[in-house]
This record gives C-alpha cells, structure tokens and sequence, in this order.
C-alpha cells in the first residue's frame, strides 16, 4: 500500500546533519509493510514530477572517465540546488570514477545504459568517512557513496559494473592488509576520534563497498543491474527508511555480500536476485566498541520474494552485531538456481565474546532450497575468523539470542536441520521450528544443541 505526501526537509534527522536544501520538491511514497512485530510506514522518494538531467548535456563522453565523473558531479549538484531532480545516465558504456550523492537526487539507468566503474584506486580519493567490516575509518570512496543525504534514488533498467582488474589483486590478505586491520582494531578499542583513523597506504589495500548509503534517509534502490564489485556489493550503514527492490546482483569476489544492512532501521527489501561470493542477505550492527559507542541496532528489517542462486548464506546475522539486531522477518525466498545452488545455510547467527550485543525477534518463513552445505538453521557463538589469532580480546561481552521462529522451510539435502551453540554463561532462549524439514539429511543428529533454553522443533509453543 502506498500514500503520496509532500515533504518539507528538515536538517537533522537520525541524529545527523543532511546535505540537504532547505525546501524539497520530490513528493515522497509512504509504503506500508506486513510484519509478525510493529513496521512503521517507509518513506521513500519519487522523482516523477521532477526535472531529468542528461549527463550528455554536461559533457560526459563515454570513454571519458574524467569527463563523464565530472559531468556526473554537475549533474547531482544542479540537482540538488533545484531541491530534486533525476540524473539520467543514458545507453552506452559510460567509463567514470566515484559518484557522490547529494539530497533529493535520483540517479537513473536507462535502459541499455552501463556505467562502468574505474579500477584504479586513486579515482576514489581522497578518502572518506567510510567502515572496514564493522569498524569506522576513513578509506577509499565506495565507488557511489551517499553521505548524510536525504531522499535519494538509483533506479533504472541500466546496470552498473565495476572493473575488477587491481581490485582482485587485493582479494588476498596479506601481511601488510593484515596489520593495518590490527591497527583500526587498536584505533577503535582506544577510541581514537574516526577522523584520525586513516586506512590508505600503501599496502592496508581495504577495497571500497561498491555502494554505500552512509548516514541518510528516504532511499530508494530499485531495478538496477549491479555487475561485481571490489568489496561488500549495497552496504546500508547508519540509515532509515529505505526500499531495495527488483535489484539483480552478481559479485563472485571476495567477500562479495549481496546487501549489508548495518544499524539501519526501516528496511524493505525485495524481489531481489543475488548471485554472490560471500553471504546474501546479511544483517550487522557493527563490531565491538564501534556497535556500543554508536548505539544505533538495526531493526524493523523486512526482506521478501528474494531469489539466492548463489551465496554462503541466504541471511546471515553477524558477526558484527555489537549494536544490536531485533525485528528481522524474511519470507517467501528461494535458494535455488536449476540444481545449481549451494548455501551453506539458509539462516546463520555468527557471534562471538567480543561482540556484545543483541539478536532477537528474528523470524523466516516460507524458504525453498536446494541443498545446504551445512543446515537450515546454524547459530554459532565463537566464530572469530581471521581475528582469531590478529589479535586478543580486550573486553568479553556475550551476545544475548533469543526469540528466534522459522516456519516452512524445506530443503532437499543438508547436513542437519539446526544446529545450535550457545554459551553457557549466557544460553540461547526460544527457537521454536515448525514444519522445518529436509528430504535427505546427510550427518547423524538432526538436531545439534549446545547451552540451548526452550528448543522446541514441532511447533511455536513452548
């Protein structure tokens, strides 16, 4: 259900300050959302009513990428002083580096239209006010970066590619990588200010999130083709009220996530299509001292009619969860890709001592898959990674789970139906599985549990 209302921009919001003009002209679409827990209406923005501008008018030149980044840039501002506008990027090849979003800008693909991406490193400097798996920093632009912007889209029938050529060659961890992400360990437990953090050099090599939605609200991600990427593919960090639909992603690097929500709240996403190196669909709330000072948990999360044809998780919850994560619900989505498909869970909840935190009110319906290399249901409370051995723990502090309903779920091939470990100074409370099955299950247990209060895999009530 959706109800047009006008919008008058105001300049803090979300405890943050907007790009913002002070008088908005793009009307806003509230969209109301079924969920098993209170879902406040999203807005979101539509452009309809205002003015296109060509990129072409602003001397883009498709094999340009100096030009065509800077009429990009002219473009958005021009956009933005109107107070609302859409930046059409029309058919062809389009080579550009980094775009900045600005308020009430939307970035529109026309069908045919490929905007593709510069690998070169230096065309995402100077750095900005970015995070590296859950801790803040700054650090190379993600390729489209929206910073404290309000009412901003990218929509389209066009795609978005990023050319891989240096960016594989930073997939691996190496020595120096490994000690610049001990350093942001350091810098963060410290509470060293963000602006101080600065993580390019020459060998810290911390690949930029393709998109970044990064402290903003009223956002809309819709149709777009999004082609690999150097690091996470659409990260939602420290924003509300947002819509990601009809996207269709394909990243098989490293660490290549389908979309991060990350101490977001108000989140719809759907009729997705993820074809992916890492995990899916993945909520976070940030790492350590990051997610407690901030304080922000990601919450009232929806996710719908998604397609997973490739990823190690459908959702994935954590590690990185030291805000908090609660009101998750994902319902009627596949994993399945004509007997191609391999997730290695359909729901994982990944933790562990360092983290803190929350999870609860989680809850998954209606899932078709075809096989798990795992199982439908794994929550792990000691999955530390490379972090492991980097470095030591500094402060303990146990996630709480709990509240956790899955309903409908069928797979056709898993190692076991859930597996669950908990701590035992702080046990997992009520997960409750009803009608959660497998055709074949390949190990011995079916039900694996560890420190668990109140398992009940029949039905909903204790």
């Amino acid at each position: 259900m959706q109800k047009k209302i006008t919008y008058l921009v105001l300049l803090t919001s979300f405890g943050f300050f907007y790009n913002a003009s002070a008088q908005s002209l793009v009307t806003m679409n509230e969209i109301k959302v079924e969920a098993p827990f209170e879902m406040p209406a999203i807005k979101i923005p539509d452009f309809e009513k205002c003015k296109k501008l060509f990129i072409v008018d602003y001397g883009a030149v498709p094999e340009n990428r100096e030009k065509t980044t800077q009429a990009i840039a002219l473009a958005i501002e021009e956009a933005n002083k109107m107070g609302g506008g859409t930046v059409v990027i029309p058919e062809g090849e389009w080579l550009t580096g980094q775009v900045h979003f600005k308020s009430n800008v939307n970035l529109q693909l026309n069908k045919g239209a490929v905007l593709l991406f510069s690998e070169n490193p230096a065309d995402y400097l100077p750095a900005v006010h970015s995070s590296w798996e859950g801790l803040e920093c700054y650090n190379y632009s993600p390729l489209i970066y929206a910073y404290q912007c309000k009412n901003i889209a990218i929509t389209g029938q066009g795609e978005i590619k990023a050319k891989m050529d240096v960016w594989t060659k930073w997939f691996n961890r190496t020595s120096g990588h490994m000690n610049s992400l001990k350093r942001l360990y350091y810098l963060s437990a410290n509470n060293i200010p963000v602006n101080e953090r600065q993580m390019i050099n020459d060998t810290a090599h911390f690949r930029p999130q393709f998109i970044q939605i990064n402290r903003c609200e009223n956002v809309l991600l819709d149709g777009i083709k999004i082609t690999n990427s150097p690091f996470w593919t659409v990260h939602l960090y420290l924003s509300k009220d947002i819509v990601t639909r009809k996207l269709n992603e394909y990243a098989h690097g490293n660490n290549n996530d389908g979309i991060d929500v990350e101490m977001c709240q108000n989140v719809l996403i759907e009729n997705c299509v993820f074809d992916q190196g890492d995990d899916a669909i993945v909520v976070k709330s940030g790492r350590n001292p990051e997610g407690w000072r901030i304080k922000t948990p990601s919450k009232n999360i929806v996710v719908r009619n998604c397609t997973v044809k490739k990823g190690h998780q459908l959702l994935a919850i954590g590690s990185e969860l030291s805000g908090g994560i609660e009101n998750v619900f994902v319902n009627n989505c596949t994993a399945t890709d004509d007997g191609k498909s391999d997730i290695f869970h359909v729901v994982f909840i990944k933790t562990n001592e360092r983290m803190g935190g929350f999870v609860k009110n989680i809850h998954v319906s209606n899932i078709n898959a075809e096989k798990a290399r795992n199982g439908i249901l794994g929550i792990e409370t000691d999955v530390l990674y490379q972090w492991r051995n980097l470095v030591p723990t500094i402060e303990r502090r146990l996630t709480l789970i709990k509240d956790i309903y899955l309903e409908n779920i069928k797979v056709r091939n898993v190692d076991f139906v859930a597996k669950l470990t908990g701590q035992k100074e702080l046990p997992i409370e009520n997960v409750f599985l009803k009608n959660v099955t497998a055709d074949t299950i390949r190990g011995n247990q079916k039900y694996i549990q560890k420190n668990v209060i109140n398992f009940n895999h029949d039905s909903f009530n204790p």
